[in-house]
């Protein structure tokens, strides 16, 4: 079932994609049941974990944000010369829509902006914002992006070409297949000769990796213990908060971080009737966030129809963003 109501509001259109949002309670028991104990990182973000996650953006440790920020900085003029003129812009996981600021005033003469994001009601009010404040068409879509989206035809001015947006290294929480699978699906929605502009986690110190996800302040840590207060609060669980501390490390092995929570001690958690026993040490997994080298990043693209055609760094090498074409 979709939705297409053109206009809305200040929005040129807004298509209601009618993403499954998930069923947190049988979710959460089918993760519980598990061998390895897990939870969709998309939990995470309830009011309070979202706000959190803000506030993890600002921290000393956390270093991805503010290191796109500059490379974005230090390099507008070849990124936004690399997309080239008339550009409609599609970013995917739009959010508050911040990033896309220093985008569209650099780009040479965009013709459109759309924002795609899971949460309908987040996503309008920031679509809306922006249309406020810009001249050109704003669009809304809102979907997941791990399901395919077709643009709506003719809904907006005729751009040169598309320019897909995903920045903030999202795609580092996914497996490496789920990537593909992604820029495939990226490939398909914004057609032949379009571009996209990927922000892309890199390898780097462990140490600095490490620090990033055990802040001192232990924001991040509050971040993930938001998701059991969910469980009691939403799923009405039983157990003890106070038995469960936050556990992050970097596996050399799978270049990623893994984030847990882990028992203190024997204990459980106990969901409709149902007990989920844990042992002293046991984790619940969170969230994965791989971390690329340039040549596995080139492998990774090679198997999709994009090509990867510029890779900007800061002067430490630990973040980059990487234009591709689809041609």
């Amino acid at each position: 079932m979709t939705d297409l109501i053109a206009p809305y509001g200040p929005l040129a259109f807004f298509l209601d994609l009618h993403p499954d949002l998930g069923d947190f309670r049988s979710d959460a028991i089918a993760g519980l049941s598990a061998p390895q104990k897990w939870i969709s990182a998309k939990y995470f973000y309830d009011e309070n974990g979202s706000k959190l996650f803000q506030k993890i953006t600002e921290l000393e440790e956390y270093y991805p944000t503010r290191t796109e920020k500059e490379i974005f900085s230090a390099n507008a003029p070849a990124i936004t010369a690399g997309v080239g003129p008339r550009a409609a812009i599609f970013e995917y996981g739009s959010g508050a829509s911040e990033k896309i600021e220093w985008l569209l005033n650099g780009l040479a003469n965009p013709t459109a902006y759309v924002a795609m994001d899971i949460s309908k009601d987040h996503l309008i009010e920031s679509a809306s914002a922006l249309a406020r404040d810009h001249a050109l068409p704003v669009a809304a879509v809102c979907a997941d992006f791990h399901a395919p989206v077709d643009l709506p035809q003719n809904a907006l001015p005729a751009p040169a070409h598309w320019l897909g947006f995903f920045p903030g290294s999202t795609i580092g929480n996914m497996l490496a297949e789920t990537a593909v699978a992604f820029l495939n699906r990226a490939a398909k929605t914004l057609g032949p000769g379009a571009k996209f502009l990927l922000g892309v986690d890199l390898e780097k110190d462990p140490t600095v990796l490490n620090a990033a996800y055990n802040d001192r302040d232990g924001v991040t840590a509050a971040f993930n213990l938001n998701l059991l207060r969910r469980f009691r609060r939403e799923l009405d669980a039983r157990f003890n908060i106070e038995d469960f501390e936050h556990y992050a490390f970097y596996n050399a092995a799978e270049f990623r971080i893994e984030m847990y929570l882990r028992a203190r001690r024997a204990t459980a958690i106990e969901i409709d009737g149902l007990v989920f026993p844990f042992r002293k040490g046991e984790t619940l997994h969170t969230e994965n966030s791989h971390k690329y080298s340039l040549p596995r990043l080139t492998a990774l693209i090679a198997k999709t129809p994009w090509r990867l055609d510029a890779v900007w760094t800061d002067e430490r090498d630990w973040f980059a963003a990487c234009l591709l074409s689809n041609s």
